[in-house]
């Protein structure tokens, strides 16, 4: 073999990893990237999200299928294609979730996967702002910091939240995320830190990694039944890679796409594109996402982007203060305050995040209104809906059919509309009413159960925390087992957000660090005599 262990995807889990791997020098270790380096400026400015996002340098420009409960609309689906992958052009925003998410993963029989177990691991990875604690660790490889800048109108929606019953804390990360504050994020002095830069960058120095980019995987090459390489795509031909171990980090997209194409997957799917099945199992299934339902409101007398950002003359004071001082608009993440809270009184931990914005816009990647407004997207997080990814042909260069399938549960809908109005009722406390806000997302006149989750899927799309496509479990019909290994295959291991049982009831990208580094502490405990 060419090297121990194959990774493909240097997104998020495979830069950790690869990192975490290549510290022990006699582990030879590859890592293929089908994008190629972040070496575009707009990746490290943190306003560059606008640049990355719909950039076919940066993005795999994925779409989904029409959505039956969002109009019939196809959503952009961003997935990052570049090192860092999605670390490398998303919100930044560090959120690991709730110890309950976790000990439901624990309770359905993934031993080693509580809150208590997975805790460490996140406090590994950390180099935070305010150093070691109970909760935060220090010296790790990826900083998070405190945002750059505040927003009046902002501090006094938290102070809303407040009075309608939400506690202002100052950490979402303590296990129990209940409460309104500002987002911590994955910043470094106003720059994004993504997975690249933190974890990989400092481990390309080694000999024993190498790094492949602008090479799509075509398929895991097996014998018999075991993962024994890659084929990868090179110069309009294909090359093998070997590696003893193989390990898929291509994300809940792309690690269900590389599966079905290499034979594991659906086996009417699998057949009816000609691929030999290798396992039947159901993989791409299980898709679980957040929607979030963006609820805006116009403001008076409030300094909002919407403003600021108008005009030659305030663009170029926006880029001035973040040329001189790496703070303002350039330096924030896409939301700045954050809220958790329960949508009702039945439910025990808080399933309802919000992000306000200080701007307003029709929808990601035009141009923001021209009067002054908010924006206070609220996302259910806990979706009962299920979707799927599924290959649409045998060629690797085809993008799959990615379906997430929201709001097509009766309890969807009903916490759906429970989101609106619960948003609603935060906007009408007193510390609010100076700016006399009026609403326009979804429109103040829309009421009852069914007109505001009808609403919701106007309003609603994605927030780009897709996971779940090859699910991990202990029961059989699981795809990969609790050390995150190929059910029915030897050397073939899934690292990645598409390994989760549930969703995670907060952003997406702290878990998917969490899982590569248990799994790099799995792999190399196995390797440890090499």
């Amino acid at each position: 073999m060419d090297y121990d262990v194959v990774i493909a995807g240097a997104g998020s889990a495979g830069c950790v990893l690869a990192a975490r791997l290549s510290e022990n020098p006699r582990i030879r270790v590859l890592l293929v990237e089908a994008g190629g380096r972040d070496n575009y400026h707009w990746i490290h400015v943190p306003i560059g999200y606008l640049y990355c996002i719909g950039n076919p340098r940066t993005d795999w420009m994925y779409k989904t299928a029409p959505e039956p409960n969002l109009g019939g609309r196809e959503l952009l689906y961003p997935r990052g294609r570049v090192l860092g992958g999605s670390s490398s052009i998303n919100g930044m925003l560090y959120v690991r979730g709730q110890a309950a998410d976790y000990d439901g993963w624990r309770q359905a029989g993934c031993t080693g996967w509580g809150w208590d177990d997975v805790a460490p691991l996140f406090r590994k990875s950390e180099d935070y702002f305010a150093g070691a604690s109970e909760h935060h660790g220090a010296g790790g490889p990826w900083r998070i910091e405190k945002q750059r800048l505040r927003w009046d109108i902002l501090d006094d929606w938290a102070r809303a939240a407040e009075v309608a019953g939400i506690p202002c804390v100052d950490d979402f990360n303590t296990g129990d995320n209940e409460g309104v504050g500002y987002f911590k994020v994955s910043q470094k002095g106003g720059w994004r830190v993504s997975a690249a830069r933190s974890f990989l960058r400092p481990a390309m120095k080694r000999p024993n990694l190498t790094v492949m980019t602008g090479r799509q995987v075509r398929r895991v090459v097996f014998e018999g039944r075991r993962a024994v390489g890659l084929e990868l795509s090179a110069d309009g031909g294909s090359e093998i890679v070997r590696g003893g171990r193989v390990v898929l980090s291509a994300g809940a997209v792309g690690t269900p796409q590389i599966l079905q194409l290499s034979g594991v997957g659906p086996g009417a799917l699998l057949q009816d594109m000609g691929i030999p099945v290798l396992r039947d199992a159901p993989v791409g299934e299980n898709l679980q996402d957040h929607l979030q339902i963006r609820c805006a409101w116009k403001v008076t007398g409030a300094r909002t982007l919407n403003q600021l950002a108008r005009g030659w003359w305030g663009k170029g004071m926006i880029g001035a203060e973040y040329l001189l001082r790496r703070t303002g608009p350039m330096s924030m993440a896409p939301s700045q305050l954050g809220a958790f809270a329960r949508s009702s009184p039945d439910v025990a931990t808080p399933d309802l995040e919000w992000h306000v914005q200080p701007l307003s816009l029709e929808a990601f990647g035009q141009a923001l209104h021209d009067f002054p407004a908010i924006t206070a997207s609220v996302v259910p997080l806990r979706p009962e809906s299920r979707g799927h990814v599924r290959i649409t042909s045998p060629d690797a260069s085809d993008a799959p059919r990615i379906a997430p399938n929201y709001l097509s549960t009766p309890g969807d809908r009903l916490t759906a509309a429970r989101a609106i109005r619960m948003t609603r009722r935060i906007m009408r406390q007193e510390p609010l009413a100076r700016y006399r806000p009026e609403e326009f997302k979804p429109g103040g006149d829309v009421d009852g159960d069914e007109a505001l989750a009808d609403a919701a899927g106007r309003i609603g799309s994605t927030i780009f925390h897709p996971v779940g496509t090859a699910r991990m479990g202990a029961d059989p019909g699981s795809v990969v087992d609790p050390s995150l290994r190929v059910r029915g295959i030897e050397g073939l291991r899934v690292v990645d957000a598409s390994i989760m049982p549930t969703i995670t009831s907060g952003n997406t990208n702290a878990p998917t660090i969490m899982i590569a580094e248990k799994a790099a502490m799995l792999i190399a405990d196995e390797l440890r005599g090499i």
